[in-house]
């Protein structure tokens, strides 16, 4: 069983930032001139891109295995990757599930694709694609036990409405697993605009109704920061 590449869920209408959530000004390069409590947020990372997140150096890098743990995943889990890319993770989780189900959730179709082709390759039924949106997940409500985002948060054009339909989504006990590069360590070798600090990520989970339950420091270049529902 497989599932077709669409917007599968309307969760109403969708939550708009308030008033002056967002400025703009042109700093960095790599950015869209759009800041968020004062953070500029970054280009979206194009499907051209999808080499790059197979990189056979990725694990060494950033110690998948140790992520998975951190999750905690069961097998009767609702997951969700937000910004799954080309799969990588949703493929790294699957095998973890029995009677589970995993949401790989992307805005660009050509990143989809890619994941549908491998779904039907491997006759799994434990993925559905879904068509996101810059505002929305589209999540049917109450449906998620654990969201991760990797490395593509700071990336949203939209932060708080995209929290907000996340909020929506996640059970009352859910979990969010914000993986992001550290931006306090300047050896991390990534761009600026790409990486995020615990206290500037912080005080936007904290915006959108978040808070830290914890910080996993078990990643090489990463936080992996677990928030929920206050």
């Amino acid at each position: 069983m497989s599932f077709v590449m669409i917007s599968l869920y309307s969760c109403g209408s969708q939550v708009e930032s308030p008033k002056n959530t967002y400025t703009y000004k042109i700093d960095d390069p790599n950015g869209i001139g759009k800041w968020y409590m004062g953070r500029e947020i970054a280009f979206v990372m194009g499907y051209e891109g999808m080499q790059w997140l197979e990189r056979p150096e990725r694990e060494a890098e950033e110690n998948v295995n140790n992520l998975l743990k951190n999750m905690n995943i069961q097998p009767g889990d609702t997951l969700a990757d937000i910004g799954a890319g080309s799969g990588y993770h949703v493929f790294k989780m699957s095998p973890i599930l029995k009677n589970g189900l995993i949401y790989a959730v992307d805005i660009q179709e050509e990143m989809l694709e890619e994941i549908q082709s491998r779904i039907d390759t491997q006759n799994s039924n434990k993925t559905a694609i879904v068509l996101g949106t810059e505002k929305s997940v589209n999540l049917p409500e109450n449906s998620v036990d654990k969201i991760l985002m990797v490395d593509v948060y700071h990336e949203f054009n939209y932060p708080y409405e995209m929290m907000q339909s996340i909020k929506k989504a996640l059970r009352p006990n859910g979990k969010v697993y914000l993986v992001e590069y550290r931006g306090e360590d300047p050896r991390v070798p990534i761009k600026k605009i790409h990486k995020m600090t615990q206290k500037q990520a912080v005080k936007e989970m904290e915006a959108a109704g978040f808070k830290l339950l914890r910080n996993f420091e078990n990643l090489p270049w990463q936080h992996c920061m677990v928030f929920v529902k206050t």
